[in-house]
């Protein structure tokens, strides 16, 4: 066995097709971004030179061991998820006005918001240079799934409709803007590798329910985790009044606890006061809500692993198996 994805053990030959693919990924990542116009080239080197844990990618060339791991399509594909992830993030820091991302000066703050922007054009047009020679299908794919990631954007901004409900909203929400390119991603992998047809659907959609779970992983990490565990500010969707998996729980009164009044009336408060926010946080983390939102999370997991346990008795099926794993025991 050999350290895989996230630090799992998976087999060696698996660990080593991985590192060989990912680094052919990450070699035409560079070569993509690069442009005739220095500023242009510099800005969308920006985020990939920052690294990233390339988990998109990591799932295209897992997915492909399902076919044939070397077909030709598969190292662009990667790169194709990859650059429409990275955009997304330049356009997210826009609206966000975030300063940092990924431990440096965001694009938008080093540059300006119109610099931002257009870098984040430029990476979905190399993407979708890249997949004119992946064939009509790909293209396709990658279309249906980018209008999800914009419409689960617009539905956040938005928020919710009247007389709708917030927690179906916000799993609507979570499943377009992170659940689909995940998808998709698993998606590529297999059928860009020749996989069975039964095969690609099937990873297809045991992505999305994983995409899923780590965003609410992401979402309990940021209340449940310390600094240092996380390297993130703890708490920083309470603050910004983003409301997320455990905090509907509470105010729909799904999970309850001794202190709901006060919480429910802080969740509406503005938290960006620290002594709110801090209670908020407290109360919030002793809350049953979060293991309730725990129990949620395990769900969409099991499913996963359910609809996995049905492909190939391969390496591969093992390390997505422990993908499950990790999404769960890293929330604690």
């Amino acid at each position: 066995m050999a350290s895989g994805p996230f630090g799992l053990p998976i087999d060696a030959g698996l660990a080593a097709d991985a590192r060989e693919g990912l680094a052919a990924v990450e070699a035409l990542l560079l070569e993509s971004v690069q442009s005739d116009d220095p500023l242009l080239t510099q800005a969308s080197k920006h985020l990939v030179e920052a690294g990233g844990k390339r988990f998109r990618a990591m799932l295209v060339v897992l997915a492909a061991q399902f076919g044939d791991k070397d077909a030709p399509g598969v190292v662009p594909a990667a790169v194709v998820v990859e650059l429409t992830h990275l955009a997304t993030l330049y356009h997210d820091d826009v609206m966000d006005e975030a300063p940092v991302r990924r431990g440096q000066e965001s694009a938008n703050s080093r540059w300006t918001n119109t610099v931002a922007i257009l870098t984040g054009d430029y990476l979905f047009a190399r993407a979708s240079d890249l997949l004119a020679d992946l064939g009509p299908d790909a293209v396709r794919i990658q279309a249906r799934a980018f209008a999800r990631l914009v419409r689960g954007q617009i539905q956040e901004t938005v928020g919710v409709p009247e007389g709708g409900d917030p927690l179906k909203h916000y799993l609507q929400v979570v499943a377009d803007k992170t659940g689909s390119l995940i998808a998709v991603s698993g998606q590529f992998g297999a059928l860009l590798a020749g996989a069975p047809a039964h095969v690609v659907d099937t990873v297809t959609s045991a992505c999305e329910k994983i995409g899923i779970a780590f965003q609410l992983s992401d979402d309990i990490l940021d209340i449940a985790s310390e600094a240092e565990q996380s390297g993130k500010t703890p708490g920083t969707d309470l603050r910004e009044g983003i409301r997320t998996l455990p905090m509907h729980l509470v105010l729909q009164g799904d999970a309850t606890g001794p202190d709901d009044a006060r919480l429910r009336e802080l969740l509406d408060a503005d938290l960006t006061d620290d002594a709110l926010h801090a209670e908020a946080l407290a109360l919030l983390r002793a809350h049953p809500a979060m293991d309730r939102a725990r129990t949620d999370l395990r769900r969409w997991t099991d499913d996963a692993r359910t609809e996995l346990m049905t492909l190939p008795d391969i390496p591969a099926r093992e390390a997505f198996l422990g993908l499950c794993d990790y999404v769960v025991t890293r929330t604690g």
